[in-house]
């Protein structure tokens, strides 16, 4: 069997019905849409969610809460975590990614200062916390935002 010998199986592809194609079609004409009205004109019909002028579900359900459209998107990564790392590595996001510690980058990575390190570490992110690069620099780690 060759790709140019595949064929769908007999009976599962149906040629679409050709409307407007004179009487003997079954479908000419008014090709199945009825005398007259909003529907049966070229471009007719109501927009989606339009419920014959009754209020629409949309606008009759409450808003509730507030969207800050400038919040930031910030992934957060714990000092306890990268223990996992040997000494004298350099921890980038892509590094933490790779890892399997962040699942994206976000609008930037911080470390935060929740658990132990025992290693000593270079730390290059986006944001880390006062209290993360203390525990960074007693344990003989270096700390640079990017």
């Amino acid at each position: 069997m060759k790709l140019h010998e595949l064929r769908p199986a007999t009976g599962s592809r149906q040629r679409a019905t050709r409307k407007g194609q004179g009487i003997g079609s079954g479908l000419g004409k008014t090709a199945g849409r009825g005398h007259k009205g909003q529907k049966s004109r070229s471009g007719g019909g109501v927009r989606p969610g339009f419920e014959g002028g009754q209020m629409p579900l949309q606008r009759r359900v409450p808003k509730r809460g507030f969207n800050n459209k400038w919040r930031k998107d910030i992934v957060i990564v714990n000092t306890g975590q990268l223990n996992q790392f040997d000494n004298g590595t350099v921890i980038t996001p892509e590094l933490l990614r790779e890892a399997g510690l962040i699942k994206r980058y976000g609008d930037g990575v911080k470390l935060l200062a929740q658990g132990d390190l025992e290693k000593s570490l270079t730390i290059k992110l986006h944001a880390v916390s006062q209290a993360a690069a203390e525990k960074i620099t007693t344990a003989g780690g270096k700390v640079e935002v990017i």
